[in-house]
């Protein structure tokens, strides 16, 4: 079964934007470690592999297509140091959170596309903890600190949710999966 052209076309937009961010936050990773800030570099490895989650679940339900599609999908783009770098995270986090994915949600919810709905919901549930995290990581770096990572980040390879600490959540709080199936950075 087809999904609908207006959520395809935005599944294919989310694929899209969150494969960038996925390239993005390794290159960033890679200048917080030359700046000799590992913990931040392992923040944005971390946050890397979520937003491989979310386009891996946004690509899946797009199965039933064989075709060339264009997508339009935009990114902060600009690469500096890590303070710059944590700065275009806060600002793709942020558009997710407040503009892509309510949005997204709402189109998918409209045309009843329940696969596609749920995907972006998962999204955007841990991209607002990214926003957050990368917020708090910048506030170090601006005083010329690594973060103070106690802990590993924990990521859900169902759903991307992104957790901080010496053990993640006994289930996940998005998409229900258990404790054993995170991956540590």
């Amino acid at each position: 079964m087809s999904i609908r052209p207006t959520t395809r076309d935005l599944l294919l937009n989310a694929f899209s934007g969150e494969s960038m961010a996925h390239m993005r936050y390794l290159v960033f990773a890679d200048v917080a470690e030359k700046e000799k800030l590992p913990n931040v570099a392992r923040l944005f490895k971390a946050i890397a592999f979520a937003e491989f989650v979310h386009a891996r679940n946004h690509y899946d339900k797009l199965k039933n297509y064989k075709e060339d599609f264009k997508v339009a999908s935009g990114t902060p783009a600009g690469p500096g140091n890590t303070s710059k770098n944590l700065e275009l995270g806060i600002m793709g986090e942020e558009y997710e959170v407040n503009e892509m994915y309510p949005t997204y949600i709402e189109v998918a919810k409209f045309q009843g596309e329940k696969a596609a709905e749920l995907s972006f919901k998962w999204a955007y549930e841990a991209e607002k903890i990214h926003a957050q995290l990368y917020r708090e990581a910048k506030g170090y770096v601006d005083q010329n600190k690594d973060w103070p990572i106690k802990g590993k980040v924990w990521i859900c390879p169902v759903c991307g949710h992104t957790y901080v600490g010496e053990e993640p959540p006994e289930k996940c709080p998005i998409c229900g999966v258990s404790k054993d199936r995170y991956i540590g950075f």
